[in-house]
């Protein structure tokens, strides 16, 4: 049997142990002991290997940025952000046909930008929300499938955890990544304040209007998400301009595990200064972060497990090479990559999906000589543009049945929709995302321009 070949029996035995509900850290991690072992020959093999491999995982200081970012992420839920984006975005936005749907989209954007989880900007957002606009009169399938489908840029607009964990596995530039994403994650939340205004006028009865704002109103509100404005800035500006002043010699302002930290520390500060962020708050945001940080670690611990296996098969290397020496177009390798990711969303989560196919598919992508329409991608390009791609991708899973997490956590707060009506309320923006998939694989300079500019 080649190394090939039994790494595709673990792969498939793997994929059936997580399909029973098996953890997908458990999984990984027994599918690669016992790889190792079959490999090697001894038992004593991935035992040696394990104490040496968990030190050298955990002793990244890169994985230090994840943390930091998880509790940004707890003490901005904590401190009343999500309530001022939403009033701000909902005063000048709100006597549009489908304007406080529009305005949840943006108020999803704006704190994804000081969160980084989709999970929490689907929860939090939807807490603010979902009863405006059931108060309102808006369907329950636009209400729930808008705060769904704006859940996932909290993955997308930067910070994201998700991107952090690539940026670890392909080894790219984290600044590089962040800067990557920003273009895709504006689009995406105009692509999805389309979707609903091209829904109200399709479906009239969706959505109502609300009372004009005054304008001096309008600028008040406004002026209440400065926090938001000031962090992000802080963070995001903070950690590119340390990459370009460090290129020219200049005192470096911090580096992106620094900017984790004062992003955290600004956010908790704002929220002890509103009086949000109480001193259970605090706690309960720590033993979040903790429980959250700890599952995230085993999962990346198991999918180190797996990759060391999978190296020891040589797996990777031979199906690079029998990939290469089929002659097959590289945008027909990477549209089936992109569309094994939707078949795999509707039934694993983001942060699995990464950890789980980047060391079977980045060997891929970095092999194969992209040119989209006269622009040549060089390997460091095509990593970046396909990581964007990726998490594009993987962010439709969150929202895609029948394990979209986005779609539990908005029907766990309104329990008499049925999730049917959800379903059918997120296609719309499912059907965006696509689009958007789609413009960014014929166009990789609209995610690469950014980054070009700055760098």
């Amino acid at each position: 049997m080649t190394g090939l070949e039994l790494a595709m029996i673990a792969f498939a035995l793997m994929l059936l142990a997580i399909f029973l509900r098996v953890p997908i850290g458990v999984a990984m991690a027994v599918t690669g002991f016992v790889g190792t072992w079959v490999v090697l020959g001894r038992p004593s093999a991935p035992l040696s290997q394990l104490k040496s491999l968990t030190y050298d995982t955990f002793s990244n200081y890169n994985l230090s940025i994840v943390p930091l970012f998880l509790l940004m992420g707890q003490f901005a839920t904590k401190s009343g952000m999500s309530g001022a984006l939403f009033q701000a975005a909902s005063d000048w936005l709100g006597h549009r046909k489908g304007g406080v749907a529009m305005a949840a989209v943006g108020a999803c954007a704006g704190f994804g930008a000081v969160c980084g989880s989709s999970l929490a900007t689907a929860s939090t957002m939807g807490q603010v929300a979902l009863p405006e606009m059931r108060k309102r009169g808006y369907s329950d399938s636009l209400s729930t499938g808008v705060l769904a489908a704006g859940g996932t840029l909290g993955i997308l607009i930067p910070p994201s955890i998700i991107l952090v964990i690539y940026a670890i596995l392909a080894q790219q530039n984290i600044v590089k990544m962040f800067v990557a994403a920003l273009i895709p994650g504006i689009l995406a939340a105009i692509g999805y304040m389309l979707t609903v205004a091209i829904y109200v006028r399709i479906r009239p009865g969706a959505a109502t209007t609300a009372d004009r704002v005054p304008m001096a109103q309008r600028f008040r509100t406004l002026a209440g998400i400065w926090p938001v404005v000031v962090i992000f800035g802080l963070v995001m500006g903070g950690i590119a301009a340390d990459w370009n002043w460090a290129q020219d010699g200049v005192q470096a302002l911090f580096t992106p595990t620094e900017g984790a930290a004062v992003g955290a520390v600004a956010t908790g500060l704002y929220g002890l200064a509103t009086g949000g962020l109480t001193w259970k708050g605090f706690l309960d945001s720590v033993l979040a972060t903790a429980q959250a940080t700890a599952m995230i670690f085993f999962i990346v611990l198991g999918a180190q497990l797996f990759n060391s296996f999978l190296a020891f098969t040589q797996a990777p290397a031979q199906l690079v090479e029998w990939i290469t020496t089929q002659g097959f177009a590289p945008l027909l390798v990477l549209s089936i990559m992109l569309v094994a990711y939707l078949i795999f969303g509707c039934v694993m989560d983001s942060l699995s999906m990464i950890l789980l196919t980047i060391p079977i598919f980045f060997p891929i992508i970095q092999a194969l000589e992209f040119n989209i329409l006269g622009y040549a991608l060089t390997p460091e390009e095509a990593a970046i543009w396909f990581g964007i791609l990726a998490l594009i991708v993987v962010e439709v899973g969150l929202i895609t049945p029948p394990v979209g997490m986005n779609l539990f956590i908005i029907n766990s707060m309104a329990r008499d929709i049925p999730i049917v009506r959800t379903y059918a309320g997120v296609a719309p923006f499912v059907a965006s995302d696509l689009i958007r998939v789609v413009v960014l694989v014929a166009f990789p300079g609209i995610t690469l321009w950014l980054v070009g500019v700055m760098f």
